[in-house]
């Protein structure tokens, strides 16, 4: 897979089906527009292309909004070829550029920049200064300028539809359950194993603590069925993440316990999947409280995973 940074007019690509967006997340319904991406190009002997903004739109648009993703952008590249695209073009998303009329757009980025020959993008994509652009200038700009236009309505799942903000939310809330189902797999968080305070060890639950990613969506403190990804194994877990407020609060963190393994894992890198929640966070008035509550917590977390191997929930494709 290729990486552009900014706009190559001069690169000769052979029939260039392009789609639009940020794809934080990854989740069903960018796969499927993928998807449709892909399997144009191929069948056009042609190149699937993403086109996307660095910083992200918002981040220029309202500085204020706290904008936290879903992916790194490492992971976002490593999706785009898994999914089979050819090139990943980034532009610099600027003022100026926020500034450029919707047919200056379709002019300057889509038709000369690289060529567009298919466009596919969601039914309600919105693009050009003050995103006054439509799909019916699309459409119009497309036969202007020879590119052809795929209007894709969106995924939806058990009657919702999937979008990358509403995944946002249900994490911060806790809803592993849903969001995961949203996402098409298990919301993950990386990091390095670091020393603590050995408080889980001294209670009989060991942890490998993990500093909270910045800019990463995070849910809410409290206990969650996880498994852990650790060089070939996949590892059934409980983790909390909080501050620890019975002794006294700290830096907030997110701490692993292994079910069943005793790993030396300090300095080691593992993936954190996130499962279902087991309960918000909370204080207690004694460690043997707290004690008894961590074995309730383990108890519940392995039902969960056991329960986690279930059908795949009602699936709407979109139609393009």
């Amino acid at each position: 897979m290729k990486i552009f940074r900014g706009l190559t007019p001069s690169t000769r690509r052979p029939y260039s089906v392009v789609t639009i967006g940020n794809f934080d997340g990854h989740h069903h319904g960018h796969r499927a527009l993928l998807g449709q991406v892909v399997q144009t190009a191929r069948r056009e002997a042609g190149t699937a292309i993403v086109l996307t903004f660095d910083p992200h739109p918002v981040k220029i648009l309202a500085p204020h909004v706290n904008l936290m993703f879903l992916t790194t952008p490492e992971e976002k590249l490593m999706r785009f070829e898994a999914a089979g695209i050819d090139e990943v073009v980034f532009l610099e998303f600027t003022p100026a550029f926020a500034g450029l009329s919707p047919f200056q757009f379709a002019k300057q980025v889509l038709c000369d920049g690289i060529g567009s020959r298919e466009l596919f993008v969601g039914e309600h994509f919105a693009f050009g200064k003050g995103r006054a652009g439509r799909i019916a200038d699309l459409f119009e700009f497309g036969a202007q300028l020879g590119f052809r236009v795929h209007p894709m309505s969106p995924v939806t799942i058990e009657g919702e539809v999937v979008s990358s903000t509403r995944i946002r939310q249900l994490i911060q809330a806790g809803d592993l359950r849903k969001a995961n189902r949203f996402l098409g797999r298990s919301y993950s968080i990386e990091g390095t194993v670091i020393p603590g305070a050995h408080r889980g060890t001294e209670l009989g639950w060991p942890t490998a603590n993990l500093r909270l990613p910045p800019g990463r969506v995070i849910p809410q403190d409290g206990v969650y069925a996880a498994q852990a990804v650790w060089k070939d194994a996949c590892l059934n877990a409980v983790v909390y993440i909080g501050t620890r407020p019975t002794f006294g609060a700290g830096e907030r963190l997110l701490e692993v316990s292994i079910l069943d393994e005793r790993l030396n894992l300090y300095g080691e890198s593992i993936e954190v999947q996130l499962i279902d929640f087991v309960r918000e966070d909370k204080t207690f008035a004694s460690a043997d409280d707290l004690t008894r509550q961590i074995a309730w917590d383990v108890d519940t977390a392995r039902a969960q995973l056991r329960e986690a191997v279930t059908s795949p929930p009602t699936t709407t494709l979109p139609r393009s």
